[in-house]
């Protein structure tokens, strides 16, 4: 049973990717369900963590200066070389979007870090929704959109899905904490759940990505290709600039979570550098890509979605090789 479940954990993220693409039709009624998904994916993984052991390290900066620096570079590059506005829109989303609600999943999972993971998403996407209504009236004017309207907005979509399961499973810890007086630990059991309500999510998130691109056939054939590549490039880089980054500038801790097997059952590094290069390169890497899809929707051209939609593809199936290989080591 043991073996059937690795097995499962190993392929399951480009199987759902799969399924959510050939099923799409069927399976877009069951998008009102994602931000649910999403919200109990947190609930669970924040169980995990202890809010007083959260910590910001010097990876968090470097990582978080590095994505903006990139993102306007990429967009500046693209426009000057190019003068297509929609592939240097496509390129900029696949930077500037924030780090994934359910990058500690699979952090955790290769034996990386669920606290420190868990700090950089709460500023990462924190930052996005102060940078992107500063910015993004520069990169399209005819957008309309004042700073404050725009940054409620974000944060309107933000702040439920990060906040809510985050006091949700704090309020937990500290009830049981009077009731027991003991620290609350998440079972065994319970502790896998994420994971699998992540694959339930790719599942309904690819579908909805699939109707997207079906629907754009207006736009330009080479424009697809071009940022279908370009977010290609763009996902191996950022994930390889993470990891440098992590391992160059490790956290001072691993955290209670890296000790035990059962929440990273993949667990191989031995290093507090090898724990951080893991981390980071989710961090860096490992996108909100449904955030991305919605604010270039609505403040970007509409076609720049698609290299946010182009960048979920590539980032999935690298997450896949990763739990593929960590469970070989193991």
């Amino acid at each position: 049973m043991g073996k059937l479940r690795s097995l499962f954990d190993s392929h399951a993220l480009w199987v759902s990717m799969l399924i959510g693409a050939l099923c799409y039709q069927w399976l877009l009624p069951l998008k009102p369900i994602l931000p649910w998904l999403i919200f109990f994916m947190l609930f669970f993984t924040f169980c995990k963590v202890n809010p007083l052991d959260l910590r910001l390290h010097k990876w968090h900066w470097v990582v978080l200066v590095t994505q903006l620096l990139f993102s306007f570079a990429a967009y500046a590059g693209i426009l000057y070389l190019t003068n297509d506005a929609v592939l240097a829109q496509g390129l900029l989303m696949c930077f500037i979007m924030p780090t994934a609600t359910a990058a500690p999943i699979i952090a955790g999972k290769m034996g990386g870090s669920i606290q420190n993971l868990t700090t950089f998403t709460l500023l990462s996407n924190f930052a996005t929704a102060i940078i992107v209504p500063a910015t993004f009236p520069l990169i399209n004017p005819a957008a309309d959109m004042t700073f404050w309207p725009a940054f409620l907005l974000i944060l309107s979509r933000i702040a439920p899905l990060l906040l809510g399961p985050f006091f949700g499973a704090w309020i937990l810890r500290l009830l049981y904490k009077a009731r027991t007086k003991q620290e609350f630990v998440l079972s065994k059991r319970l502790a896998v759940i994420p994971f699998y309500l992540w694959v339930a999510s790719i599942v309904v998130l690819s579908s909805v990505v699939t109707e997207t691109v079906v629907s754009s056939y207006e736009t330009l054939l080479s424009t697809m290709l071009w940022l279908l590549l370009g977010s290609f490039f763009a996902c191996l880089l950022q994930f390889g600039l993470g990891k440098l980054i992590g391992y160059k500038l490790p956290a001072a801790s691993k955290g209670t979570d890296y000790q035990d097997v059962l929440i990273n059952p993949a667990a191989a590094p031995k290093t507090m550098a090898g724990v951080s290069s893991i981390t980071a390169g989710q961090a860096f890497g490992q996108k909100n890509t449904s955030l991305g899809v919605w604010m270039a929707q609505t403040y970007l051209h509409p076609m720049a979605a698609l290299g946010a939609a182009a960048y979920i593809i590539w980032q999935n199936l690298f997450n896949s090789l990763q739990l593929f290989v960590a469970a070989r080591k193991k």
